[in-house]
């Protein structure tokens, strides 16, 4: 897979893409990220990427030029599956959204600044919106970390046991049930018999029993939405 990231700020990237398993899938060849910094691809003298609102609005809005620029260099290299704005009111990301562009071959994100991007962005090259949440933040490019880690992991060969992520909250419309280590008693606290007894049936009908009275308890919606399924 291929991320091309285009961002105001890239060296927010820094930390979240030089550690953990998103450092281990580039240096295993399984993904390949690029990072982008908008104010190359502007014309401007003073590689400004902002400009005031029309009809005098609150706050700058980056402009459609220096965006238009970078995407267009970068499709002329290859084909993209999605251009993706992460944006307050896009499609909230879930699970199976995330299943879902984790086998696309190449995608674009663009990280959102200051009060938002021109409207013609949206309208004519950006493919999806995306939201990781509810809430505002200062711009894009933590939502798009959090994005590129959910898909990362999802590749085959991204975590040294590929059938993890299978077993992830929400990849069945569960959250996941309680796990344990050792040691088998600490201060007094056992851990459940039935994980001891070494009987598969047993362990999985418990954990299967766990996860739906979590989901019950914690998130009812989700719960609701695993009845009728």
């Amino acid at each position: 897979m291929r991320i091309d990231i285009i961002a105001v700020f890239p060296e927010m990237f820094e930390g979240p893409f030089t550690e953990s398993i998103i450092k281990r899938a580039v240096n295993k060849g399984i993904v390949e990220i690029g990072l982008h910094n908008l104010r190359d691809y502007t014309t401007d003298k003073h590689h400004k990427v902002d400009d005031y609102s029309f009809a005098a609005g609150a706050g700058m809005v980056m402009m459609i030029e220096p965006v238009d620029n970078c995407i267009s260099q970068l499709k002329s290299q290859r084909d993209y599956d999605e251009v993706i704005y992460m944006s307050p009111d896009g499609e909230l990301l879930d699970q199976p959204l995330c299943n879902q562009l984790s086998m696309k071959e190449n995608i674009i994100i663009l990280c959102g600044h200051y009060k938002g991007i021109d409207e013609r962005i949206r309208e004519h090259l950006i493919t999806k919106e995306i939201s990781i949440g509810n809430y505002v933040l200062s711009g894009g490019e933590l939502g798009a970390a959090v994005l590129v880690d959910s898909l990362v992991r999802l590749i085959p060969g991204a975590l040294g046991d590929e059938t993890s992520a299978l077993s992830d909250s929400f990849q069945d419309g569960l959250v996941s049930p309680p796990v344990y280590t050792r040691p088998r008693n600490y201060k007094g606290w056992e851990v459940p018999e039935v994980l001891l007894s070494g009987n598969d049936k047993l362990i999985n009908d418990w954990r299967l029993e766990q996860a739906i009275e979590r989901t019950k308890v914690r998130r009812p919606e989700m719960y609701e939405n695993f009845k009728k399924s």
